[in-house]
């Protein structure tokens, strides 16, 4: 009698899929399970990367080890993480770049406009906040980027030359 080797639960142990141990699967977990053994047959997982590797997983027990992998490897936007009011306070510090690089006076003001709004919705989500963002007044900025933008009054005319000094006929005197 063949009793199978540790390979698997069938006879001669080759091919057999071994017994599940445990409480019998609901239907959602026979179709995941399915799903998975049809991607393993098919190869799906054969050439991912890092195959064969181990996990670098903390020493220690660090429910946000995956953030910090993903952090150190530069896959995730750092600004993402910020508070919006530290986000909305580097928006303010760049404002003047963003407002040179803005073509039509009626741009800016809706640039102003939005931002004003977008501080005072953080203000509204966090009224005991220590750190607020500054508004902006919106005239004053529009009117300086008025002036910044204002086409060059043109050069005046230079005066026509004079008419040219008549010389005296006498060669003495003054």
């Amino acid at each position: 009698m063949s009793t199978g080797s540790p390979g698997g639960s069938g006879p001669g142990g080759q091919g057999a899929r071994p017994e599940r141990i445990g409480p019998p699967m609901t239907e959602e977990q026979k179709r995941i399970e399915g799903a998975l053994e049809a991607a393993i047959a098919r190869g799906d997982f054969d050439d991912l990367p890092g195959a064969g590797e181990p996990l670098a997983l903390p020493s220690t027990h660090d429910p946000d080890w995956w953030i910090k992998q993903r952090l150190a490897e530069d896959d995730v936007d750092r600004d993402a993480l910020l508070p919006v009011v530290v986000l909305l306070r580097r928006e303010h510090e760049g404002m003047d770049d963003t407002l040179a690089a803005l073509q039509t006076e009626a741009q800016v003001r809706e640039y102003l406009e939005d931002f004003n709004a977008r501080v005072r919705a953080d203000r509204a989500a966090n009224p005991l906040a220590r750190m607020l963002a500054p508004e902006v007044e919106v005239e004053e900025r529009v009117a300086a980027w008025r002036e910044a933008h204002r086409e060059p009054e043109p050069p005046a005319p230079e005066p026509a030359d004079p008419a040219p000094r008549r010389r005296r006929w006498w060669p003495f005197g003054s």
